[in-house]
């Protein structure tokens, strides 16, 4: 790799090529990684069996069943190529990292998630953007590196995990964990087509509101866990109003954001419900003060396992302002206040990012052009020579 490579020489390769990485991408969207559930393992060794004949060696990393499922998942496998270009110390090595799994692709297709159709020039499937296209991406950018640059000192690696929707934790972190692997240097998945230098830290909390069961005919025998849960949301919500006054000292972060992207709960509509779960990523505040409970508001840990006042009569709780407690309502008449607890998910956003910069996309794949898949795979060719050149 010389400071005077000729980046057309590798577009070339990537356009000779590009047919190939179309249909390898398409055997890719095919075999579906909804997380959850997260069955992760059958398209990693699906991944393995489409590298082989490309002159590919896939290292399978099993994680193990139990870890997996105490994660709240069903299986993963993580798949690690390496390529080395001189002898052991002659030079860093350089990790190409994405994910397989994906959330599940949600409603409103027009076109199967799963089928990889292509349609005036764009295909269709869950993860043609974010991750499997990096897969394909970043498999024909070490192709056209090794064709056209030909490296002769360093290495370059491919990291397939299956674990970023969930966190990272046993996805690049445990490869990290279990010293499978040391990079020097890395590249995230991303379609920005620039150099990211910062990044908001992320943790996730489950509140469960716990109430009781009751037929709606007689709700007085009941405690409203809904509610009490709307009391929650309203005071939730409330707090993106305070994180925008935040401003981080890191160049490139604005302010901290608060999503709300699950909740679960009740059993019937003729039934008082019971339990309601909700799943929010509180952020961590930007300043790095660590007094607000590692990102989690201070008013939900003062309600974990306390009871919330109540609300009678079936009306709903009123709206929370920004210094209102973060739990409340007793919303049918009569029984005992709704209980609410919280605990975090992530314990910090080094242990869910370890070695990779997250970036979080609610829509993706959804029509992913031909022409930003050879994009992507000429600029991550380009990316790649330029760090084997600094990394020599």
């Amino acid at each position: 790799m010389t400071a005077t490579t000729d980046y057309s020489a590798l577009d070339a390769w990537i356009d000779q090529h590009f047919d190939e990485e179309v249909a390898f991408l398409q055997a890719l969207v095919r075999v579906p990684t909804d997380t959850p559930p997260g069955n992760n393992a059958p398209h990693a060794e699906r991944t393995a069996e489409l590298l082989a004949p490309m002159g590919f060696e896939v290292e399978r990393h099993a994680v193990p069943q139990a870890e997996v499922q105490a994660y709240g998942m069903q299986s993963i496998t993580n798949l690690i190529v390496r390529r080395p270009y001189g002898p052991a110390g002659s030079g860093r090595t350089v990790a190409l990292n994405a994910h397989g799994d994906v959330v599940p692709p949600g409603e409103g297709w027009t076109h199967d998630p799963y089928g990889a159709e292509i349609v005036d020039g764009k295909m269709y499937g869950r993860a043609t953007a974010v991750s499997k296209g990096d897969f394909a991406s970043f498999t024909f950018a070490v192709r056209a590196l090794e064709a056209v640059a030909r490296p002769t000192q360093g290495a370059v690696e491919l990291h397939f995990t299956y674990d970023e929707e969930f966190g990272g934790l046993l996805g690049p972190g445990w490869l990290l964990k279990h010293g499978l692997t040391r990079p020097d240097l890395l590249l995230a998945a991303g379609f920005s087509y620039e150099v990211v230098t910062a990044h908001n830290g992320c943790l996730q909390m489950e509140v469960t509101v716990h109430g009781k069961m009751a037929h709606a005919a007689v709700p007085d025998t009941g405690v409203d866990a809904l509610q009490g849960a709307v009391h929650i949301l309203n005071a939730l919500y409330a707090l993106n109003t305070e994180n925008r006054k935040l401003r981080s000292k890191v160049a490139g972060i604005t302010h901290p954001y608060l999503n709300v992207g699950r909740i679960e709960g009740g059993t019937n509509t003729n039934v008082v419900p019971g339990k309601v779960t909700v799943q929010a990523g509180p952020p961590h505040d930007p300043r790095g003060e660590r007094g607000r409970g590692r990102g989690c508001d201070p008013r939900l840990h003062r309600h974990s396992g306390r009871r919330m006042p109540g609300h009678h009569g079936g009306h709903p709780p009123p709206a929370a302002g920004p210094r209102h407690d973060a739990a409340g309502g007793q919303p049918a008449t009569g029984g005992s206040p709704a209980k609410a607890r919280w605990r975090g998910v992530w314990p910090s956003a080094a242990g869910r990012r370890h070695a990779a910069v997250h970036r979080r996309a609610p829509v993706c794949g959804a029509g992913h052009s031909r022409r930003d898949l050879r994009r992507r795979a000429a600029h991550r060719a380009r990316i790649a020579c330029q760090a084997r050149r600094r990394a020599a």
